[in-house]
């Protein structure tokens, strides 16, 4: 089973950019996708098709931002049609900015979420530092549910020095805040705990998914690891490989597809 996260950036810009042409060549189960930018009625049937953004052989579903238009949202495209599918997790502020989908299958839980940036300021910083608080108990259920998750998504922290090119310049930055990341290691710091599939898979690796649009950072490889797959401990054995694909560029992040086996 082939999983691939991606932040789009705007889905309709990356579609004209040919990443649906590039995801064909990939065999994926399930694509999760983080900031469309983009409403639902824009991404499926003849307008999706018209946008370069209904793939052959795939249902999607999406959640859009319903605070302001063309802003976050998240979706998921799959092969097999799901159980169910759940749009909300329950406090409105993050719901309705369109930041959370899951998919079920049987037991298996597929999630797209985006976690916000606190890049913007010190509202938005505070709004991210409120998210993460109310993340993390429910984070901890899904852990003790008995049920296999994937979370996939930008999570807008970097968890080490291996995941970021300038470590010490950013230390003040957020996304690389100390409390960011004591928070995000805190998740994944036992056997019991979430599962990092890239960091499981290379634990020396210093591959990068999210580069800034200024001073040439991609060409020069100044990047971010921003974007996860996070698995409960029960698909840890199942993690086979992964692959980050920085080009060809379809948006400032990276696609991130994870192998599991069946």
């Amino acid at each position: 089973m082939r999983i691939i996260s991606f932040n789009a950036n705007g889905l309709r810009s990356a579609a004209n950019k040919g990443f649906f042409d590039w995801f064909a060549t990939q065999d994926a189960d399930i694509l999760c996708v983080q900031e469309t930018k983009a409403q639902e009625h824009q991404l499926s049937g003849e307008a999706g098709v018209r946008n370069g953004c209904v793939p052959d052989g795939y249902k999607a579903w999406f959640r859009d931002a319903s605070t302001r238009k063309g802003y976050s949202g998240v979706a998921i495209y799959s092969r097999r049609e799901p159980d169910s599918v759940r749009t909300a997790i329950g406090w409105e502020p993050f719901d309705e900015e369109g930041r959370y989908l899951e998919a079920r299958f049987g037991n298996l839980c597929v999630v797209s979420m985006y976690v916000p940036s606190g890049s913007s300021g010190e509202l938005r910083q505070g709004f991210k530092f409120e998210v993460m608080a109310w993340l993390r108990p429910i984070l901890d259920q899904w852990l003790a549910s008995g049920r296999d998750y994937v979370l996939c998504g930008d999570w807008n922290i970097v968890r080490s020095e291996r995941d970021i090119r300038n470590w010490k310049s950013n230390q003040k930055n957020s996304g690389c805040l100390p409390p960011e990341r004591e928070w995000l290691n805190g998740l994944c710091a036992s056997d019991a705990g979430w599962v990092d599939a890239y960091r499981a898979l290379h634990p020396e690796g210093q591959d990068y998914t999210w580069w800034s649009n200024r001073g040439a950072a991609r060409a020069k490889n100044v990047g971010w690891r921003i974007d996860y797959q996070l698995t409960t401990p029960s698909l840890r054995k199942r993690l086979r490989a992964c692959a980050i694909t920085p080009s060809p560029r379809f948006s400032d992040h990276a696609p991130f597809a994870v192998d599991y086996a069946e």
